[in-house]
């Protein structure tokens, strides 16, 4: 296949979106984790100090609601430093929420957040979907080290968790 038959062959294909999903059971209280993760400023407690992460948004509120926009800055991608917002599209208190990007590194970014309670602590589930851009070249990155970047980042909140709330036993 020439190069010109492959660009219209992979024109034609729609790019798959990838999800990652990650479970965590935690020993405490629904009350306790819903108060910790719905509070935007703890967001950077469990992100990477590799990243940069840093929230622009000024007055941020104690907690999240549907509609609030909250713009960062962070290095997400082959370090390079970027802004991205989020919008916090559906929140139902002690149960879940969702946060979609409207501006940042990905095609597409949808991040749901459930807890549940379970026998001893919380079940936390986190489901993101996304597609990298561009194409053909963002499947292969994916691929080559946008999962395995995402992996690191949830594996690292697993353990940030795991220290403000304790193991499951």
């Amino acid at each position: 296949m020439d190069a010109i038959a492959f660009t219209r062959f992979y024109k034609r294909k729609r790019m798959p979106v990838y999800q990652l999903k990650r479970q965590q059971k935690l020993p405490s209280s629904i009350g306790e984790v819903w108060e910790f993760i719905s509070k935007p400023e703890n967001l950077s407690k469990i992100t990477p100090e590799a990243m940069e992460f840093r929230i622009l948004t000024r007055e941020l509120p104690d907690k999240i609601y549907p509609g609030m926009i909250i713009s960062y800055r962070v290095r997400p991608l082959l370090r390079l430093k970027m802004n991205w917002v989020t919008e916090i599209t559906h929140v139902e208190d002690n149960r879940y929420f969702v946060d979609e990007q409207r501006h940042g590194p990905y095609t597409l970014w949808h991040h749901e957040h459930f807890v549940e309670s379970i026998d001893g602590g919380v079940l936390m589930t986190d489901i993101i979907t996304y597609k990298p851009p561009g194409g053909i070249l963002g499947g292969l990155a994916n691929r080559l080290f946008i999962r395995r970047q995402l992996r690191q980042i949830f594996d690292y909140r697993f353990v940030a968790l795991e220290n403000r709330f304790g193991i499951y036993p």
